[in-house]
């Protein structure tokens, strides 16, 4: 038999979006309690392999129709998980329409208004500019063959302590040096110390009226195996005053999806119009030879580059193609990246579809791994992602430990399509010149399009019909109910996500306090970035 449980903030899910709320509360005078799915580790446990039960116990392979997102899966969330580039969203993204033809974003949000925010954001985590001396041998190779195309390339800004980076490159794997300015360093562990309570392997599966008067909704959840997270071993329930939804874009719209007819009924745009953040992909197979003779480098004696596996995985970024005076679905950024082997299979080895990823010629290309560049296009998709009706229990089905299967249904729109277009044809442009690479693309025949950066599936908005949240993160309908996480984001974001969604946290925190303490708790809004 459970027992129910009270406290004044119910926090779910526990990276930016979790995280970053729960300090501010407790630090506020809030009793906060915070749920997280995945396990709790820290730097001793992170390790650098890539066998099954090490690395998969905190990255989710989430596969949908169309689309495979890749997500955080422990306590801190991504941010535990990500690479790291910390950057502001272009301005003219915040007045983007999209296919709808209306502003997506709300009216008061603009890049002027969420620049405070930044600057907390960046001050508590904090970001470090690499200078060209600290950016890896693949970020110098593509800006050299961005100089030589006629474009720009700057070292990208990283959330990382610098002189304690080893460049190990074994980010995905959580940073084994602390090296990585993660949730676990800062705004968690400034939660704790005001009393918030952190329990992981406890899921989220439902959301309903509280019983308790004073309180607003009650929570139930499974607790779950640490060792196989498909076998719930209890279950419980919470009462709360304010519940601040951060379970992450692939799993808080459908927590929302399973809980509207106890609460109700949800917005309708609730696991609607999620975004994969316009990601894409390419593989440049480089000639050695070119590097020597076109690019004028040799990383050693007798070797030009050779360095695909060396260094932070990203290192710079070309904004040439962020003019906001060209059309929506043309703008994108370019960002050298580096993924672990295991993505290898993805890269296109011919133009035929049939046979782009596998076979002999998939075996010759696999052999000049060391000479690849990878680049990442983050562009302007068309928010064309819906989620089907929820599964029994969490947010999709766990077929293996790091390995689910999703009701997200992703069927890229010509707007989309176009703006990879120009995104293959600028990488192009740059790495094939005189014949230095070969671009090719990763396939969508084996995992459809490939995310990281999920975004949208509860986005804010000015429009009831198209927008969950109203411009605080307030689930319209529900008092008392935030989102903020990556799912408030309205669009995708042309960058790497991860700023901006703390940043909106961050501007998110006194409306949170200020509902919370209209519920009765005696909390205030005002403490300092977190240290």
């Amino acid at each position: 038999m459970s027992v129910t449980e009270r406290t004044d903030v119910l926090v779910i899910g526990s990276g930016f979006g979790g995280a970053i709320p729960a300090y501010h509360l407790a630090a506020g005078g809030a009793e906060v309690v915070i749920l997280e799915r995945g396990p709790h580790l820290t730097a001793p446990d992170f390790t650098h392999d890539l066998r099954l039960g090490s690395y998969t116990r905190i990255v989710d392979l989430v596969q949908g129709d169309g689309i495979t997102v890749v997500a955080g899966n422990c306590v801190g969330g991504s941010s535990v998980v990500y690479f790291a580039a910390s950057l502001r969203a272009p301005s003219f993204v915040f007045d983007r329409r999209g296919s709808l033809g209306h502003r997506l974003w709300p009216s008061t949000l603009t890049r002027a208004a969420l620049d405070p925010w930044y600057d907390r954001v960046e001050e508590a985590l904090p970001v470090a500019q690499q200078s060209w001396d600290q950016v890896p041998y693949p970020g110098g190779l593509f800006a050299a063959a961005c100089a030589r195309a006629g474009r720009t390339c700057n070292p990208a800004p990283v959330a990382v302590d610098l002189a304690r980076c080893t460049n190990c490159n074994w980010m995905l794997n959580g940073c084994h040096f602390d090296a990585k300015r993660s949730m676990l360093l800062n705004y968690l562990p400034a939660a704790t110390a005001h009393g918030a309570e952190i329990r992981p392997l406890h899921e989220a599966q439902t959301i309903a009226p509280a019983t308790t008067p004073g309180y607003r909704y009650r929570v139930s959840y499974t607790q779950l195996d640490a060792g196989d997270y498909r076998l719930p071993v209890g279950v419980g329930a919470i009462e709360a005053k304010t519940v601040v939804l951060a379970a992450g874009a692939l799993a808080t719209p459908v927590l929302l999806q399973r809980s509207a007819p106890l609460l109700g009924g949800v917005p309708q745009a609730v696991g609607r119009y999620f975004s994969g953040n316009g990601d894409r992909v390419s593989i440049a197979d480089v000639d050695e030879g070119k590097v020597r003779d076109l690019l004028g480098l040799e990383r050693a004696p007798g070797i030009p580059y050779q360095g695909f596996p060396i260094g932070k995985p990203i290192g710079s970024m070309s904004y040439d193609r962020l003019d906001p005076a060209t059309a929506e679905f043309t703008r994108f950024s370019l960002q050298q990246i580096y993924f672990p082997g295991i993505t290898d299979l993805l890269a296109q080895a011919t133009d035929t579809p049939a046979t782009s990823w596998f076979g002999v010629r998939k075996k010759e290309m696999r052999a000049r791994w060391p000479s690849w560049l990878s680049v990442l296009a983050m562009t302007e998709d068309d928010n064309e992602g819906v989620f089907g009706p929820p599964p029994p229990t969490g947010s999709s089905t766990r077929v293996a430990t790091s390995l689910c299967l999703s009701t997200l249904s992703y069927r890229p729109t010509a707007n989309t399509l176009r703006g990879w277009a120009a995104a293959d044809a600028e990488a192009r442009a740059v790495l094939e010149r005189d014949g230095l690479a070969r671009v090719r693309p990763w396939s969508e025949n084996a995992a459809g399009s490939v995310s990281a950066h999920p975004l949208a599936s509860c986005r804010m908005g000015d429009d009831p019909a198209t927008s969950a949240l109203d411009e605080r993160g307030e689930l319209r309908g529900h008092p008392g109910l935030f989102v903020t996480d990556g799912s408030a984001v309205p669009t995708s974001l042309c960058v790497n996500p991860s700023l901006t969604i703390a940043a909106l946290a961050e501007r998110a925190c006194p409306g949170i306090v200020e509902s919370t303490a209209e519920a009765g708790v005696r909390a205030r809004y005002g403490a300092p970035a977190p240290r």
